[in-house]
């Protein structure tokens, strides 16, 4: 007996639809996000709302708030899990999904060894190759990777014995973290030197100074640059970005150019790094995914989530360059989602609908 997906309801109406034409509204399958309780997640999945696609949120976290954005919210084991993928396939049949988007990079491995299910199951995926995705989230690896590609990148010591040959002032971090989770401003060699003994795990790097800089970037399938987007990174909390700007420079997108190349990473990407005060550009990391601060990328005009779900369901499809306007200012504020006693979505009190409902 076959299986008949439960429909979707339809996408709420909400002041942009205007800007829709009723013909360009998707009228395809339902799009499955991950981590959908995360700030990447929350953008992808709030910009898909937005140009009509009907969308089913996945998370770990059955409260996670990119479900109540949704018209559908499924929760899911982690991606260690040995039943995560059977999840999420359960979740694309049920409500009718044929395209998935991972906000996750720890999810990337585990998707990568389901593709051939997800494929049978009729939902597609574009996801990047492992070798590339694990270069970026091995620190020292990435930074042998820079330093063979000629790329400019911070010196990296992984040993205590290494540190006596890093300039300082140092940072030290966890070699496999994320955001600014075990980060320490160190000014002490010495100190490196025992942060390095103590924990194997750790890197230290020279620390750099300037402005910091967040470029999302596309690469299509065949490795073209679809767009680069840089913003300053004006204001941080907990690694993500409260405040920003984007900004055009030759030298910052040169540089995420280089070191996108370097790794063969493809989709969507975020690199950060640091502009010196004499213009020089330097690259820190490549995380293989959205960032956080997407909402700013989209509000600036490129929209990088759009041309990912077309590549996803079109491998073949030729993606358009996305321009961007430099200068815009993105200020972030908290939100919140509410849902009742049955799990389904409450309107927002004090959104212009509610008021006007």
């Amino acid at each position: 007996m076959t299986r008949m997906p439960v429909p979707l309801p339809p996408v709420p109406r909400s002041p942009l639809d205007a800007q829709i034409p009723f013909h360009a509204r998707p009228s395809r399958g339902a799009v499955l996000v991950t981590g959908s309780g995360g700030p990447a997640g929350i953008a992808v999945i709030r910009r898909l709302v937005a140009v009509g696609h009907r969308v089913v949120a996945a998370d770990a976290d059955g409260a996670a708030a990119g479900g109540a954005l949704a018209q559908a919210a499924v929760t899911v084991p982690t991606a260690d899990h040995p039943r995560f993928l059977d999840a999420l396939l359960g979740a694309a049949a049920a409500y009718g999904a044929d395209a998935l988007i991972g906000t996750v990079a720890e999810e990337l491995p585990a998707l990568t060894a389901g593709v051939d299910r997800l494929t049978a199951a009729g939902v597609a995926t574009w996801l990047p190759g492992l070798a590339a995705v694990d270069v970026c989230c091995d620190k020292a690896a990435f930074s042998t990777r820079m330093r063979a590609a000629g790329v400019p990148h911070p010196r990296t010591a992984t040993r205590p014995e290494q540190v006596a040959q890093l300039p300082g002032p140092w940072i030290v971090k966890p070699n496999a973290g994320r955001g600014s989770r075990g980060l320490q401003l160190l000014d002490s060699g010495p100190d490196v030197v025992a942060a390095l003994a103590a924990d194997p795990g750790l890197i230290a790097q020279t620390r750099l100074s300037g402005r910091e800089f967040t470029a999302d970037a596309l690469v299509d399938r065949d490795g073209r640059l679809v767009t680069v987007v840089p913003r300053w990174r004006d204001e941080t909390k907990a690694g993500i970005s409260v405040k920003g700007t984007t900004f055009s420079s030759e030298a910052v997108t040169d540089l995420v150019s280089a070191a996108l190349a370097a790794v063969q990473l493809t989709g969507p990407a975020n690199v950060q790094g640091f502009v010196a005060d004499d213009g020089t550009a330097t690259v820190v990391e490549i995380n293989p995914r959205f960032s956080g601060g997407l909402p700013l990328t989209l509000a600036a005009g490129a929209d990088v989530v759009s041309a990912y779900l077309a590549g996803i369901r079109d491998p073949q499809a030729e993606l358009p360059f996305l321009w961007f306007t430099p200068g815009v200012r993105m200020s972030r504020y908290f939100a919140e989602t509410y849902t009742g006693p049955d799990g389904s979505p409450v309107a927002d009190p004090s959104s212009p609908l509610a008021v006007l409902a």
